[in-house]
């Protein structure tokens, strides 16, 4: 029980480092990015690209969130910033940067699955068991950037601006703030935090070209439940979800404990639209 609980604190941790920039594009534009699965998925990829370099599988960590956050700023750039007021179009046009991604990717390492090594492969004596140290470390270096990043959203000039601009747009701007730096910078951070929760994650799971559609769902189910256009309802939410989807999982078969879960996302949508934890129209 020990293990399946700590196991479910690193799926947290992880669910809310793919799900504050789903949640924050959102918020921002209105712009349901569906390539967001394939940003992590680069972010994966971007340590077998190193690793078969012969760098350190560190080195490919820390890369992954520049190099998928510089992938992420050419797209706003090229595609999503002349789609903004077009909420439809962006949907299927995200829609189509996810096929192209996914493809690229095959085209790239090929179809089949990999295996990253854990670049720490000792195990801790902790609360009467064994755990592997990787995932201790996976989940302190998540936590430590969740911290981060809801620090800047409450206690920043920085944070004031983008609460400034998801509640009242044209005000906001009226009153000097650069809307488009904003909706460009959300969604480079968004991509980034993505892509580097890929490359913590990729050593844990059995990497193909298919996995973002996974993450992009369960980070729906984040966005859903928490309330969409926030920082700290994405980062509750994402605990409740990887300690509930955890300790179910190990009751009833997983693919149950995911179907129960989209049951509940269904119900808080119906029940309460704006999210189980957010007030009204609050911001963040």
């Amino acid at each position: 029980m020990v293990t399946t609980f700590l196991n479910s604190v690193s799926l947290a941790a992880i669910l809310g480092l793919v799900a504050i920039g789903l949640a924050v594009i959102f918020g921002v534009r209105g712009v349901i990015n569906l390539a967001h699965g394939e940003l992590f998925v680069l972010g994966a990829y971007s340590t077998v690209w190193f690793d078969g370099r012969g760098l350190s599988l560190w080195f490919g960590v820390v890369a992954a969130p520049f190099v998928v956050g510089a992938i992420g700023w050419a797209l706003e750039v090229t595609v999503v910033r002349r789609l903004y007021t077009r909420p439809i179009d962006t949907l299927v046009a995200t829609f189509g940067l996810s096929i192209i991604i996914r493809e690229i990717i095959k085209l790239s390492f090929g179809k089949g699955s990999r295996n990253v090594p854990l670049p720490l492969s000792g195990q801790v004596d902790l609360l009467g068991t064994s755990y592997p140290q990787y995932r201790l470390f996976l989940t302190a270096a998540s936590a430590v950037i969740l911290g981060t990043v809801a620090w800047l959203a409450v206690r920043t000039d920085i944070g004031v601006k983008v609460r400034a601009v998801i509640q009242r747009r044209p005000m906001a701007e009226a009153m000097g703030i650069d809307g488009r730096r904003i909706d460009q910078g959300i969604f480079v951070m968004g991509a980034a935090l993505a892509g580097l929760a890929g490359a913590l994650m990729a050593p844990l799971i059995t990497l193909n070209p298919e996995v973002g559609p996974t993450f992009l769902a369960r980070s729906f189910l984040v966005v859903i439940i928490g309330g969409i256009g926030s920082v700290l309802p994405a980062i509750g939410s994402a605990i409740v979800i990887g300690l509930s989807e955890g300790l179910i999982s190990s009751y009833i078969r997983p693919v149950y404990a995911q179907m129960l879960l989209f049951v509940v996302a269904i119900v808080v949508l119906c029940v309460r639209p704006t999210g189980l934890f957010r007030r009204g129209g609050e911001p963040s």
